[in-house]
């Protein structure tokens, strides 16, 4: 049984523990609410410039740009991981992580086996965790999200990109978390190159993509839509990718929010927990110590 002064020991651990947790919960909703209104902020727009592009897609003959034509081989793949640089955040990194590992075992495996996958990994979790591994990592990132910037972003784009347009890779596949709720984030999985058009019964599903209903007007585009899809091509690409970063970091900082809370209210439940232990501890050793001075009484008046 544990002496007095080790649980004493303990309790006060346990509470300069449950301080700590409690200043992190706050600065982790701090950084929530930044967090989620750069990122609903972002969707509207990033949405809008897909619809946009889909409409213009369906007016130009796409292989006339090689980011829009979909090969009939796939040779090599490149993946693309968003994690977290910290952890302290549930298993946030863990799911993500564990998502894209059964992908690129399972559906992948052949490209792995083979030595014709290729990783970006946008995180320090992901990027430690792969390296280990010995996965072929052409660019990994171990604190884009101290600093988060469109940069950023536009550089792991312009990475995909140059490997697409060279025909390194034939394919490029984003895996993140999306923002859904503060409980819990929405693991996403998604083809970035080459451009899709969007799948309408998956948009249906998401309450930020549903589309209007509008009228079908055949506009003039000038200088041509072929002009001007070039054009949108690459904002897009360096869009989609922002959006991506931010709606994992509004998720990161809503997990680890949930995770302080819950470590907190762990800790005041240990802390009743060894008060009791405690006060049963210390009422033992008084109830002890009264029975050693009957005893001794009672000896010493049968000796008198």
């Amino acid at each position: 049984m544990s002496t007095l002064k080790e649980i004493r020991g303990r309790i006060k651990s346990i509470k300069n523990t449950q301080q700590l947790t409690k200043a992190m919960k706050m600065v982790a909703a701090a950084k929530l609410r930044r967090a989620q209104d750069k990122a609903l902020m972002a969707r509207p727009y990033a949405n809008k410039l897909k619809e946009l592009l889909d409409s213009l897609s369906s007016k130009v003959d796409t292989s006339l740009n090689p980011l829009l034509v979909t090969r009939e081989e796939v040779k090599n793949i490149l993946v693309i991981v968003v994690t977290a640089d910290r952890g302290l955040c549930g298993a946030f990194n863990t799911n993500i992580i564990k998502m894209a590992k059964n992908a690129i075992d399972n559906e992948l495996a052949e490209y792995t086996q083979s030595s014709r996958l290729k990783m970006i990994c946008a995180g320090r979790r992901g990027y430690d965790f792969f390296r280990k591994r010995g996965y072929d990592i052409v660019k990994g990132y171990s604190s884009i999200f101290q600093h988060l910037e469109f940069e950023s972003a536009k550089e792991i784009v312009d990475i995909a990109t140059d490997l697409f347009l060279k025909g390194e890779v034939d394919k490029v596949i984003v895996f993140n978390n999306e923002f859904k709720n503060v409980v819990s984030p929405k693991l996403v999985s998604e083809v970035f190159l080459p451009i899709q058009a969007s799948d309408a019964d998956s948009d249906a599903n998401d309450e930020s993509r549903v589309k209007q209903v509008i009228p079908i007007v055949d506009y003039i585009y000038e200088p041509s839509p072929e002009g001007i899809i070039n054009d949108l091509i690459p904002k897009h690409l360096n869009t989609q990718m922002w959006r991506v970063l931010l709606e994992s970091n509004a998720a990161e900082q809503a997990a680890r929010m949930t995770a302080m809370d819950s470590a907190t209210d762990n800790a005041k439940e240990l802390i009743r927990t060894l008060s009791i232990s405690y006060n049963r501890a210390r009422q033992a050793a008084i109830t002890t110590e009264i029975n050693e001075i009957v005893s001794g009484a009672n000896a010493l008046e049968q000796q008198a």
